[in-house]
């Protein structure tokens, strides 16, 4: 185990990634992914900050390159944030989920969603399964 910058004691992403199938969601491994949620919200709202005060202090716009440029660089940063936005309502649900017992477990299926894909995704809410139809679906539909 190692000692976070948070406080608290977690498993490794190595120990998690060697535990047995029984061990999966204890509470160990349930605190190394609310740890890894609460620095990705962290992180997150940092970004949003940042990208918030860029945009509330421009440049001197001296003419109108300066200035399409700086709006383009806006449009940029304003789709970003709304990402970001929606990606702090994700780690929100992601925790709300820990809290009820459900984190790792597909909201359709109720298989477990697996430890690799919430190493990558920890806000996964699918298992990759049930992810990939959606998604097939969704493509069927655009076609």
């Amino acid at each position: 185990m190692k000692t976070t910058s948070l406080g608290h004691c977690t498993l490794t992403e190595d120990q998690i990634k060697q535990a047995a199938e029984s061990d999966y969601m204890n509470t160990e491994q349930l605190d190394f992914f609310k740890h890894q949620l609460l620095l990705l919200h962290e992180s997150t709202e940092a970004r949003i900050q940042e990208a918030k005060s860029q945009m509330a202090s421009p440049p001197e716009l001296n003419d109108d390159s300066d200035r399409a440029s700086w709006e383009e660089e806006c449009s940029t940063s304003l789709r970003i944030l709304d990402r970001e936005q929606k990606l702090l309502s994700k780690i929100r649900q992601s925790l709300e989920r820990i809290r009820s017992g459900t984190y790792g477990y597909c909201l359709e299926s109720d298989e477990p969603i697996g430890i690799p894909r919430l190493l990558a995704r920890p806000t996964a809410e699918y298992c990759a399964e049930v992810k990939a139809r959606m998604e097939y679906r969704e493509q069927s539909y655009r076609d």
